[in-house]
């Protein structure tokens, strides 16, 4: 579980770096099959830097469950869990109604 968790928190720093440099729109779901109308709607380096954001959120979220490997305690586990689908819900929500990411 330990070693999973790593991996998993390393893919996501990985991922928070390359978006946190304005890159990598094309690796968000939802913007890269967006016609391209639909993608002049969005500043595709601020939505790239708040995805960067979240994946260092989430990598934070993996850290706390891979603490419950190392105490053998299940409490990090669900911490970590809650901690993930509110920075999941938040980020989306953040995402779809700023006016920075979100143009007019």
């Amino acid at each position: 579980m330990l070693i999973i968790s790593c991996i998993t928190m390393a893919f996501f720093v990985l991922l928070g770096v390359v978006f946190s440099c304005g890159k990598g729109g094309s690796l968000i779901a939802g913007y890269n099959m967006s016609s391209p109308q639909e993608k002049e709607k969005y500043d595709e380096k601020t939505l790239c830097r708040a995805m960067g954001r979240l994946m260092f959120a989430f990598a934070a979220c993996a850290g706390v469950m891979a603490l419950s490997a190392v105490f053998d305690h299940m409490a990090f586990l669900w911490i970590g869990l809650v901690l993930l689908v509110i920075a999941a819900v938040s980020g989306v929500i953040y995402m779809n109604t700023s006016k920075k990411v979100k143009r007019k």
